[in-house]
């Protein structure tokens, strides 16, 4: 089996089993903890926003945070002074990703190298970090929204029905909502990177000289990589806004920027899939230490970045698909003829042979 179908068959088995805890979480799950793993699924979407335009287009960006707070801010304003949730609700991701496209143009046009890229993109989460916690006074405010500075924004209206501003969704419907979201965010980029564009996205990654000798703007393909990007984790602040009907500069924060680069190296640089497997594990894992009190929980992450960058490089799940592979040619290796010497006996006989 090559190497295309090995891809396309893990993706379809991904979609299927996303697709069975689709319908059998809320079968299962009472309201309370159904939204607790609603919050476990918005951040895996923002997981994979950073997954991918490092993984597959090579560009390490500290300022995924940045987008995902602009993507829960526009919504929290739009949706307090339009009412209806269907118009801040594309809005939260188109202005992100606007955000991203001026910054990426800046970054990639202006042949800034990827250190600068990295210092640029966390010094632009910080400043937005500290505007939006200077703005506590009442005459800081969009429309009718205040912005509340440190306190953020309480109080936002969920999502509802397409023009009807009444029918708002409720934890089950918004858990579909985000889980479905969770899924069409990895399917499209599967296609995406398995069509021309996305294969020249990850030639670029791998040697950009080449690709412009070829006759492709490198640069227009990554900043098309940097601004979807912008726009998934644009979505997914505005679903972490509905999660929670609360947004504030927190998310913005550093250990926020910091956390989702700890998702993507544990999980696996190089996957969609690894991304939502590091969320997921270092999400519970906070969670776990937050509720016993014991242990600095930054400490424990610091501790597993440096445990996984010097041990298990690769991550989880590309090791993990290492090992199963592993596995597979040891269980279908031939056995040898009947007659015919062993593995074994091989390397003596060829000895006994070349013996003097």
């Amino acid at each position: 089996m090559n190497r295309f179908a090995k891809s396309w068959q893990s993706a379809a088995l991904t979609l299927a089993l996303g697709v069975a805890l689709l319908f059998f979480l809320p079968g299962v799950l009472d309201d309370y903890t159904l939204i607790q793993v609603t919050i476990y699924a918005v951040m895996a979407i923002l997981g994979v926003s950073l997954g991918f335009i490092w993984g597959f287009g090579g560009i390490l960006c500290f300022g995924q945070a940045a987008f995902f707070g602009l993507g829960s801010y526009t919504y929290a304003i739009a949706v307090i002074n339009i009412g209806d949730s269907t118009l801040p609700f594309l809005l939260a991701i188109v202005v992100p990703a606007l955000f991203a496209a001026l910054l990426g143009y800046v970054i990639f046009y202006g042949r800034l190298s990827d250190v600068y890229m990295g210092v640029i993109t966390l010094t632009v989460t910080l400043i937005l970090f500290n505007l939006v916690n200077s703005t506590a006074g009442p005459e800081w405010k969009i429309g009718s929204a205040p912005l509340g500075g440190f306190n953020g924004i309480p109080s936002i209206p969920t999502l509802n029905l397409p023009g009807q501003p009444d029918e708002q969704l409720g934890p089950r419907a918004l858990f579909n909502l985000t889980f479905v979201c969770l899924l069409l965010v990895y399917l499209g980029l599967r296609v995406l990177i398995s069509s021309k564009v996305g294969r020249v996205i990850i030639a670029a990654k791998e040697n950009e000289q080449r690709v412009l000798l070829l006759g492709y703007d490198a640069r227009a393909y990554k900043l098309f990589c940097f601004t979807l990007g912008g726009a998934i984790a644009g979505l997914a602040g505005c679903l972490f806004a509905n999660w929670g009907a609360f947004t504030s500069p927190t998310i913005f924060g550093l250990a926020q920027s910091a956390q989702i680069i700890i998702w993507v190296i544990v999980g696996g640089l190089g996957t969609l899939v690894g991304p939502v497997v590091g969320c997921l594990l270092i999400q519970w894992l906070t969670t776990e230490i937050g509720t016993q009190q014991t242990f600095n929980s930054n400490l424990v992450l610091g501790a597993i970045l440096v445990v996984f960058v010097l041990l298990v490089p690769r991550g989880i799940v590309p090791s993990l698909g290492d090992l199963i592979d592993w596995a597979v040619r040891r269980v279908r290796r031939p056995e040898p003829a009947a007659g015919t010497p062993s593995a074994q006996s091989q390397p003596a006989l060829a000895r006994t042979e070349s013996a003097p």
